[in-house]
């Protein structure tokens, strides 16, 4: 069995990942974005300075902005002639001389090491005068950093918000279909009529709802035929074998006297018309039987007891013309079933262990309440040792052992068995310690 896919996880699995995607992207665009005009304002500062100390009288007012400027972006500068240091930071590092810069462009910046930490230099040249500086990256990217962190959060806490959004708005929209679903469901038998999506009607489920609702017209049509066809059968075959049954009578009473073997053949040609009745009740009630109509079931609370004594006293006479002795352990057990249909199987089960059973063979039956408050029935009974590939196909319809001796039409435990399903019990057919088969019928709680 494949396993199963929740649509609705999926859906909102699927719109939640895209919405993840996609602000991913807006993230590492918005990281560059920042980046890239980040280190454009700082190297716009960087070039500021740099005028400053070129066309500036730093003993003047501009002294103060520029050191104000170094202080408050962390940029350190020095500008000195081929022979002398006119002047430089006031936390200027020495070792910053010795740095040897990397990568640098054409408007004097470039890149360096020192002490572990990258370094953004620049470095310009104007009448015989040099000016350099220096600033960590780190300093550069400190604000940048907390902007970007700021935007992460709100990001998750969109996503976390979207997700809620789509799981509610999902949810909702799945009503339609789980109405449906119900909707369906609720169909049997008795209604087939077609299926009514309420409003507003979602446009995807209409083919369907078309289709369902095109199956379902076809089945009504198949069931109304199959049960006009039973109806039809049933009183075409009752009424001529009712006929025969009744002339046969009157020709046993005629001949009786005057012709006994005639007699006997009659006798025969009864037995074999009674049965042909009962195979035709059989398939009757078979037809009629639904396991899925559980809830139209009518029920009712009886002792188990009594029914399996009534269904043994109704058979007795063919017990007794075969000597099978009874052997009986019944415990008083009240169980709420239907009370005819659970007759008819007892009956066609204890019927066919009669059947089976050998002359002066034995039959027992047991009936017991378990701890869980469950109801056992066992039948079994003497006689052959059943093949497993006969035990594995019992309850099929039609179907008989052969080689068998016995009359029967093949429908008593099918029929039992769908009684059995109606009820939602439980029928398991096994070997009999006494040689024979063995029945147990479980009816839960």
């Amino acid at each position: 069995m494949q396993p199963t896919v929740s649509l609705q996880k999926k859906l909102v699995k699927t719109s939640v990942i895209s919405s993840i995607v996609a602000g991913l992207i807006a993230f590492v665009l918005l990281m560059a974005l920042t980046v890239y005009q980040t280190m454009d304002v700082h190297d716009e500062i960087m070039d500021e300075i740099s005028d400053m100390l070129l066309v500036s009288d730093l003993s003047a007012s501009s002294g103060n902005q520029l050191d104000e400027l170094s202080d408050e972006f962390d940029i350190e500068y020095q500008l000195s002639t081929p022979s002398h240091l006119l002047t430089h930071s006031p936390e200027f590092n020495p070792a910053y001389e010795r740095i040897t810069p990397s990568y640098v462009s054409s408007k004097g910046y470039g890149y360096a090491w020192l002490n572990g930490t990258l370094m953004r230099t620049y470095s310009f040249d104007q009448d015989q005068q040099h000016v350099s500086m220096y600033q960590p990256m780190t300093e550069r990217f400190k604000d940048a950093l907390q902007s970007l962190l700021g935007y992460a959060l709100i990001l998750l806490i969109l996503w976390l918000i979207q997700w809620f959004i789509l799981k509610y708005s999902v949810r909702k929209q799945f009503i339609s279909i789980h109405e449906l679903s119900n909707e369906i469901s609720a169909k049997n038998a008795h209604d087939l009529t077609p299926i009514q999506q309420k409003s507003p009607a979602l446009e995807e489920l209409q083919p369907m709802v078309l289709q369902l609702n095109q199956m379902l017209l076809r089945l009504d049509h198949s069931l109304q035929a199959e049960q006009r066809f039973t109806a039809d059968a049933s009183h075409e075959l009752r009424s001529p074998l009712s006929a025969i049954q009744m002339r046969l009578q009157l020709l046993k009473r005629k001949y009786a006297d005057t012709a006994p073997t005639l007699a006997q053949d009659m006798n025969q040609i009864s037995t074999d018309v009674a049965r042909g009745t009962q195979v035709l009740e059989n398939l009757l009630l078979l037809a009629r039987l639904d396991p899925s109509q559980t809830t139209e079931l009518p029920h009712e609370q009886f002792d188990l007891t009594d029914t399996i004594q009534a269904v043994i006293k109704s058979l007795h006479p063919f017990a007794l013309e075969k000597q099978v002795t009874f052997d009986l352990q019944l415990e008083n057990s009240v169980i709420d079933a239907n009370k005819d249909l659970i007759f008819t199987c007892v009956r066609n089960l204890i019927d066919n262990a009669i059947r089976y059973t050998p002359n002066n063979g034995q039959i027992k039956i047991q009936l017991a309440n378990n701890a869980d408050g469950s109801t056992q029935v066992i039948i079994e009974n003497s006689g052959q040792t059943l093949p497993e590939e006969v035990l594995n196909r019992l309850g099929e319809r039609f179907y008989r052992q052969l080689g068998t001796k016995t009359t029967g039409s093949g429908l008593g435990l099918s029929i039992c068995k769908k009684i059995i399903d109606l009820h939602q019990a439980g029928i398991a057919f096994t070997h009999s310690e006494l040689g024979g088969l063995k029945v147990t019928i479980h009816f839960s709680r």
